[in-house]
């Protein structure tokens, strides 16, 4: 686990019942939790709970909700949140995820998994849930079938996706006694069980052929943000097409292969200017940006502050993060 994150195994790290939407997404984000922003809830009353507890690497936290909605867009991304894989079971109500171009309508016992620095919205009945995190490390899971993967459901009334669910069920309320290298060892077995089911839910998800070349160009991009001379071409190249044909495979998507790499690098400049002790200069390098004034317009046409302006000297946000809404790529 990351050092922001304390590893205590099988003990209670939070339990909580709020009356506050806002309230309650605040505190769990407070304990560790990728944030969130509510959106909506039904009723004059708003109650929740929640209760977090750690099984060696593995987070669990069981989430007693009521109706509404809540999203994650990329100004919430945050460092840390980058080294974890997140997982979703529903024990009671129905769920609907969307990330990735994809949806999910989850109902008990069902799962999905979360990329949790990218953007996501979730809309519920009334629902018990389990969020569970898990270092990326620990999951093996390539660019590729990550992508392919995420928003996409998973059943858990039958097959390893069953297993999954049920232990997960069993695991939010019931984990303590152990030994820390019994934690870790059957925080393993688990892990693996959950690689199982993705590797399983893969066959199922039979791509046409543009779908996998796309799948396989996005993430020769992910991993080559940080290379300055990332650029259509290149990536064109790579592949073994010409940009045209680059072009074309992109032309029902959202963004283009250009506006696509800037989005991201500007997403993880973006995350890694919440840490301490850095210059936006050197996060602007990092991530391919060889021009600073460029980037800083591209961040501000973006974000709507300026990149100077996401954190104060110790790290603190000091910026209106509802200036600008998601979706917008500086263009």
């Amino acid at each position: 686990m990351d050092g922001d994150r304390p590893r205590l195994s099988g003990v209670a790290q939070a339990e909580a019942r709020m009356t506050s939407a806002d309230g309650f997404l605040e505190m769990l984000e407070r304990s560790g939790l990728p944030p969130l922003r509510g959106d909506r809830h039904t009723g004059e009353d708003f109650r929740a709970e929640a209760v977090s507890r750690d099984l060696g690497p593995l987070r669990l936290t069981e989430l007693v909700t009521p109706e509404g909605e809540c999203f994650r867009d990329a100004r919430s991304a945050r460092a840390c949140d980058s080294e974890m894989w997140q997982v979703e079971v529903v024990t009671r109500g129905q769920v609907r995820a969307e990330q990735g171009g994809s949806t999910a309508v989850l109902g008990p016992m069902d799962l999905v998994l979360i990329d949790p620095v990218r953007p996501v919205r979730f809309a519920s009945s009334a629902t018990t849930h389990v969020t569970m995190l898990m270092p990326r490390h620990l999951l093996r899971l390539g660019a590729d079938d990550a992508a392919r993967l995420v928003g996409v459901g998973i059943r858990g009334d039958r097959g390893p996706g069953a297993l999954v669910s049920s232990l997960v069920r069993d695991m939010a309320r019931t984990v303590d006694g152990f030994r820390a290298h019994e934690a870790d060892r059957s925080a393993a077995a688990v892990i693996e069980l959950i690689a199982v089911t993705l590797a399983s839910r893969l066959g199922d998800v039979r791509p046409v052929e543009d779908d996998v070349l796309r799948t396989r160009v996005i993430g020769f991009i992910e991993a080559r943000l940080s290379d300055r001379d990332l650029t259509p071409a290149k990536v064109a190249a790579a592949h073994h097409m010409s940009v045209r044909r680059l072009h074309k495979l992109f032309q029902d998507q959202p963004l283009t292969v250009a506006a696509l790499i800037r989005r991201r690098r500007l997403e993880r400049c973006y995350a890694d200017l919440a840490r301490r002790n850095t210059t936006v200069a050197a996060v602007a390098a990092s991530w391919g940006f060889a021009d600073p004034a460029h980037f800083s317009r591209l961040f501000k046409a973006t974000y709507g502050h300026s990149p100077g302006a996401r954190v104060s000297n110790d790290g603190a946000l000091i910026v209106n993060d509802h200036l600008v809404g998601p979706g917008k790529d500086g263009d």
